[in-house]
């Protein structure tokens, strides 16, 4: 049975349980979520349907990640705004009879536009690309902005990528250095590597201005392009951590692209255009981007079930150079 297929009925009954009554129903991936776009035959609004994997977060935490949403598009973010069930909650549970579990789903409005990374692969223009990233810099100042001035209610609820969290003995996404693709010398290397960040980490501190909620994960097929507007989707891993990690993973898949620097400085200057940062700051994101490659390979050791990654070598090599010649910046 297909993806679509195992998916499709739960689809129906929770659009159901938020009143749609879909014109269009179509299955978009399957990734740890199934994502599906529904077109309400009401009014023709483009909706995003998510079934959300059962193990991640509970339901607080879910309910946790629409508050924050909401107030991001409140404040002017280009985001998918969630909507409410029939019943007046933020998630419907459905069951999957084809995999026999139950999830959460969760609705929001659509967000037009393209995956950043599919534009940049494409584009020709070196000039249009350094303007996209102009733009996502600015887009994750205004989330900081906003996170940094939002007092969240009571009972919100989210993970931390703090030292702990990040390079601690149990992080959030799993012990990278226990991924059978390393050596007991390599092992001992990530380790070694992993303690010298968590110190780091503990002496840069939490200090709000550098430390609030944060996407966590604006990799740029989490980023979206109308024109001149960048969006953001895609919350799953949104948490409490530091600023420079959203800086650090937006810019995480083009370490290696000839236009690396100028991509950075892109990003930099639009972030600048709405929030100060400063250059002791900026000069820890290529610290920032080894200690977001260390832990994709915690992500990959946890997902047995997914296809080995074709990419996985590669990123162990770079990250085992780059850990070799680390010396502590603070």
């Amino acid at each position: 049975m297909s993806a679509a297929a195992a998916y499709l009925p739960a689809a129906r009954q929770a659009l159901a349980a938020f009143g749609v009554m879909p014109a269009e129903l179509r299955f978009v991936r399957l990734s740890e979520n199934a994502t599906f776009l529904a077109v309400d035959a009401r009014d023709g609004a483009k909706l995003v349907l998510r079934l959300h994997r059962p193990t991640y977060h509970a339901l607080e935490e879910l309910r946790s990640e629409h508050l924050w949403t909401r107030a991001l598009v409140q404040a002017g973010v280009a985001t998918p705004e969630p909507l409410a069930t029939l019943a007046g909650e933020a998630f419907a549970q459905v069951e999957i009879a084809a995999t026999r579990e139950q999830r959460w789903a969760g609705l929001a409005r659509w967000v037009e536009g393209e995956l950043l990374a599919e534009v940049v692969a494409r584009e020709g223009d070196a000039a249009a690309n350094l303007a996209r990233f102009r733009g996502l810099g600015a887009l994750i100042a205004a989330m900081h902005n906003q996170a940094t001035g939002w007092a969240p209610p009571a009972g919100f609820r989210r993970h931390r990528l703090d030292a702990e969290g990040l390079m601690g003995e149990t992080p959030f996404w799993g012990p990278f250095w226990d991924h059978p693709i390393f050596s007991a010398a390599e092992r001992r290397l990530m380790l070694a590597t992993r303690d010298a960040l968590h110190g780091v980490l503990t002496r840069y501190g939490e200090a709000p201005e550098r430390f609030s909620l944060i996407h966590a994960d604006l990799h740029p097929r989490n980023v979206l392009v109308d024109g001149t507007r960048v969006a953001v989707i895609d919350f799953d891993d949104a948490g409490y951590g530091w600023h420079l990690y959203d800086l650090a993973v937006a810019l995480i898949d083009y370490q290696l692209h000839p236009q690396a620097a100028a991509l950075r400085e892109a990003v930099l200057a639009g972030y600048r255009s709405v929030r100060p940062l400063a250059e002791a700051d900026a000069a820890l994101l290529p610290m920032f981007q080894l200690i977001r490659d260390m832990a994709q390979i915690g992500w990959y050791l946890g997902r047995p079930e997914l296809p080995p990654s074709r990419d996985l070598p590669q990123l162990k090599d770079y990250v085992l150079r780059r850990a070799a010649g680390f010396t502590p910046p603070l």
